[in-house]
């Protein structure tokens, strides 16, 4: 076989998105993050909005995906994305408005932010990242942390009584009316992977189509954060992670 035939376009089996750049990614090998951006990337792709996305990034290991997606961004305050994504939403109808958010920036000090917006129906995708622990700035506890979970500042675990248990705040933005879509992914396996890229399509099409707002959650690994291979970390999600936060659609409509 010549190398012509093995790259040819019938045979070709993997591509790097056109839209990521060729910067080193920084994320921790085996993190969930890459693989997010990867499907990101191949959805504007798909949908062709790459001159008309406009990717809100806040703070934690979410705020860099403005180094691998070659689109517009803005950077918001820690847990503010959802209130700029607004604003540029309304101040551009036009555009593809997203925000791309971690666990403790969404559902901890963004907690008003992303209610509120939800609750309004403001016209934009939100990526949520749970993995369940502040990743970027040493595993601490976040709201979504799991019950006896140890993390740097719960180190014999989260108790429920003192602590309270994982935040389930997409269970609580599906009931919004503002929300048209509410739905768990994660990109642990190829199947899961395809999933996510359709969910991830879906929500950014509703938002063009000006039918509310749109929360895909990818419950994901920090294998760093959680001290794991990344083998092990996937295993430890399927195990814990899921039954808390099971995969699939609160709200599709």
């Amino acid at each position: 076989m010549d190398i012509q035939s093995i790259v040819s376009p019938e045979n070709l089996v993997y591509d790097k998105p056109e839209l990521m750049n060729n910067n080193h990614m920084h994320y921790c090998p085996g993190c969930s993050h890459g693989v997010v951006h990867k499907v990101i990337a191949e959805v504007i792709n798909d949908l062709d909005l790459q001159e008309k996305t406009i990717g809100i990034a806040p703070v934690g290991c979410a705020v860099f995906a403005y180094k691998y997606l070659d689109i517009d961004w803005q950077e918001a305050a820690h847990g503010r994305a959802p209130a700029l994504a607004t604003a540029v939403k309304r101040l551009n109808p036009e555009k593809m408005v997203f925000t791309y958010q971690g666990d403790g920036d969404l559902a901890a000090i963004g907690t008003a932010e992303t209610i509120h917006a939800a609750n309004r129906g403001e016209n934009i995708a939100i990526v949520f990242i749970n993995n369940g622990i502040y990743g970027m700035t040493g595993g601490q506890m976040a709201p979504t942390t799991l019950s006896k979970m140890v993390t740097s500042t719960s180190p014999d675990g989260r108790d429920v009584q003192t602590m309270g248990g994982p935040l389930k705040i997409l269970d609580l933005l599906a009931l919004l009316d503002g929300v048209c879509l509410a739905t768990r992914v994660s990109v642990h396996t190829a199947a899961a992977v395809k999933k996510t890229k359709r969910m991830i399509k879906l929500a950014f099409e509703n938002a063009m189509a000006g039918k509310g707002t749109s929360v895909v959650e990818v419950v994901s690994t920090c294998n760093a954060g959680w001290k794991m291979t990344p083998a092990a970390a996937n295993d430890w999600m399927v195990e814990n992670m899921f039954p808390v936060f099971p995969i699939g659609d609160l709200k599709n409509i």
